[in-house]
């Protein structure tokens, strides 16, 4: 757990005091992360928007002075010097930071920083020019303006003055700390109105959980009535799995109702022989009612035993079970072989025809082989002794197909629709049997998306086919 809480602290923030995860803190922390994002972000906008003011406004003095010291200089007579007043202004700076040049065409640098050069192409011009370099490895801001020399009509002077952006920037910053107080005061009441709205809008889930807690047994679905759509997905879910779990609960009583009355007649059957032979002790008596008692308990067994198969085949297939590649033509033969002992004590003469190539489908051998085996005692119970069974394998029309026919005494054609049903057994019939087996055949052919069908065979017996769908579609 610690090593846990270690790898995923922000996963804990949003955790309840008992470890659950909080829907609430989990929305509010969603939230204020952006809430925060958007300040930083406003700030910069803010800051850069400051910035672009500021620099405009010192712009602005920085040329009002240039053009206001040129003034004062083309109204002086100062030969290659410049007079105490002019270089005053020029020089004086509280911070320290500002720089000035004045040269002459003529006699180059009459004062100031020799490193403060002009464009080359500045013209003789009143109005100044702004531009930016390097001074002292300080990056600053320059104005300058060029004018003719009043002492010689030959000659220009350049004026140019500069300052360093520290002022500009300084500015900036206090524009941003006049407006942040108001941001953070904005975004705490945007976020005090996200907390009360994520915890009234989750008061809109009460009413769902009160009548899902007034539920006891009903597993009727939800429904949408009072469910917000961002909910949908999950009660949906619900209902499907609440649906699922009513068909598996019907499935155990209709099981246990089966049960019931397909063991009612050899239970009974069992007490009648027992109270018999406890009755009448007589050694004949006592074997008559053992024997009726073996065949009453094989009955049962069998008929629990198929009740159970059905079950199973009943149940909801896994979505994600696979299915393997299997050749009929070399299965189903394996499979028959397993049957010919108990065909030939029966009386009964078992074959396989099958294809000259290989008949693919997907499908599970388990299921498969319980399939072959319910539709081979079907023939073994029915088509009676010296009777012929084949079990084929083919393609029929592309399809991989299954067979099973006898030459015995058939079904009659009214009949033939009902094969499959459960406990449905063709009138007339003096063979036991539950009734159960083409059931569970169905069933299984089903999760195979396969087609059984019941016919007359060529002999006169019956005939069931099993069509399953080509491999891959």
């Amino acid at each position: 757990m610690s090593h846990t809480r270690h790898a995923q602290p922000w996963l804990y923030r949003m955790l309840t005091p008992d470890g659950r995860q909080s829907l609430h803190r989990r929305l509010l922390s969603f939230l204020l992360v952006p809430l925060m994002l958007m300040l930083l972000i406003e700030s910069l906008v803010i800051y850069s928007g400051a910035l672009i003011y500021s620099n405009h406004v010192h712009d602005s003095d920085l040329a009002d002075s240039v053009v206001t010291l040129a003034e004062m200089l083309s109204k002086q007579d100062m030969g290659d010097q410049i007079s105490a007043q002019a270089r005053f202004l020029l020089e004086y700076d509280p911070q320290g930071h500002n720089y000035f040049n004045v040269s002459s065409q003529k006699h180059g640098l009459l004062a100031g920083t020799a490193s403060l050069l002009p464009p080359a192409d500045l013209s003789l011009d009143r109005a100044p020019r702004l531009f930016d370099l390097i001074v002292d490895r300080r990056p600053v801001r320059a104005a300058t303006v060029r004018i003719p020399s009043r002492h010689d009509p030959g000659d220009q002077l350049t004026l140019t003055i500069a300052e360093t952006l520290h002022d500009r920037h300084q500015r900036a910053k206090e524009i941003l700390l006049l407006t942040i107080p108001a941001q953070a005061i904005l975004i705490a009441a945007v976020f005090a109105l996200v907390w009360y709205g994520v915890r009234i809008g989750l008061r809109v889930l009460d009413p769902l959980t009160e009548r899902l807690a007034a539920r006891e047994h009903d597993l009727a679905p939800i429904g949408d009535a009072d469910v917000p759509v961002e909910i949908l997905p999950l009660t949906r879910i619900i209902d499907a799995l609440f649906a699922r779990l009513r068909g598996t609960l019907a499935l155990q009583d209709r099981f246990i109702a089966d049960a019931a009355h397909q063991l009612r007649t050899p239970l009974a059957g069992l007490r009648v022989h027992v109270e018999r032979a406890q009755a009448d002790p007589s050694p004949a008596t006592v074997h008559d009612a053992l024997e009726h008692i073996q065949r009453l308990t094989h009955r049962a067994s069998r008929t629990s035993t198929q009740l159970l198969a059905l079950t199973r085949a009943q149940l909801p297939e896994p979505e994600n079970r696979p299915m393997d590649p299997l050749d009929l033509n070399l299965l189903i033969p394996e499979l028959v072989g397993l049957r010919v002992h108990e065909a030939l004590a029966a009386g009964v003469d078992l074959g396989y025809d099958g294809s000259d190539m290989p008949v693919w489908i997907e499908g599970d051998r388990a299921t498969l082989q319980e399939l072959l085996d319910n539709l081979i005692d079907n023939a073994l119970r029915y088509a009676g002794r010296r009777s012929v069974v084949t079990v084929g394998v083919a393609l029929n029309g592309g399809r991989p197909m299954l067979s099973i026919e006898d030459n015995g005494p058939g079904v009659p054609p009214a009949f033939l629709a009902r094969l499959g049903e459960r406990f449905f057994r063709v009138p007339g019939s003096d063979e036991e049997g539950t009734g159960l087996g083409l059931a569970i055949v169905q069933r299984i052919a089903q999760r195979h998306r396969a087609r059984v069908l019941y016919l007359r065979s060529n002999e006169g017996g019956l005939r069931v086919e099993v069509l399953f769908p080509p491999l891959g579609k």
